[in-house]
């Protein structure tokens, strides 16, 4: 699983107001489709390999028989995630866009567990709940007129409130603890995805030309990031374990 969520240096958007509005409109409407397609295409990756791990007893018995092998690629993920944000300003397109791929592929060899765990129409059925909550949430935060600026800072705080949880809850099982945080899980996600959404929503206006392609990638993980951990919480809630 993965908590963490992208930053980057924001162009200031002072200048938008000076921009056409139909001029506005366009980039807005170009950028966002960039972002939600690259943000497909990693869920299709995340997916596919996550279900050809978890079909080759093989390949099962390689990633989670050996915990060296299984940490390697989450250091791996964290790694990708700073250095997507770190380099995106003088990163080539295509560099992140591999980059992105690389770590959809790495998420889905580490959630490949989830179906060897949870039935299969449970995680059906989940990922269609999180994609309506997650369709819904975004446009909520690309169509309001509302600052969710300060919201946002607050479901961050959240997040890393959620992390150091989750660290206490390895090492203490506790029924309610899991429960708490479930819920928390569920709320800074849902928070988070409106936020990101009036971000990217924002930047589109504000960027140069020349670096829309890094910056949708980075925009693309953001929201990849909000997605998937919101679906993994909700399977704690939905999901049914197999006998």
């Amino acid at each position: 699983m993965s908590w963490n969520q992208p930053s980057w240096n924001q162009s200031s958007s002072t200048g938008s107001s000076l921009v056409p509005a139909d001029v506005r409109d366009e980039r807005v409407s170009a950028f966002l489709s960039k972002v939600y397609g690259w943000m497909f295409v990693g869920l299709l990756i995340t997916a596919g390999i996550a279900f050809a791990i978890a079909s080759s007893p093989a390949l099962t018995e390689a990633v989670f028989s050996n915990r060296l092998v299984f940490w390697a690629l989450l250091f791996a993920q964290l790694g990708l995630v700073f250095y997507l944000s770190a380099r995106v300003e003088k990163m080539a397109p295509t560099t992140a866009a591999g980059l992105f791929m690389l770590y959809s592929a790495f998420v889905g060899v580490t959630s490949s567990v989830i179906l060897l765990i949870y039935t299969g129409a449970s995680i059906t059925s989940t990922f269609i709940i999180t994609a309506g909550m997650f369709g819904a949430t975004a446009f909520f935060g690309t169509v309001t007129k509302r600052s969710l600026a300060g919201l946002g800072q607050f479901f961050f705080m959240g997040l890393i409130g959620l992390i150091l949880a989750m660290i206490v809850g390895f090492f203490w099982h506790s029924e309610a603890l899991q429960f708490v945080i479930s819920v928390v899980g569920v709320l800074v996600f849902t928070g988070l995805t409106a936020w990101d959404a009036q971000r990217l929503k924002q930047m589109a206006v504000a960027l140069p030309d020349g670096r829309v392609g890094a910056y949708a990638v980075v925009g693309a993980l953001s929201l990849y990031l909000d997605f998937i951990n919101l679906f993994f919480f909700l399977l704690r809630f939905t999901g049914n374990r197999r006998n």
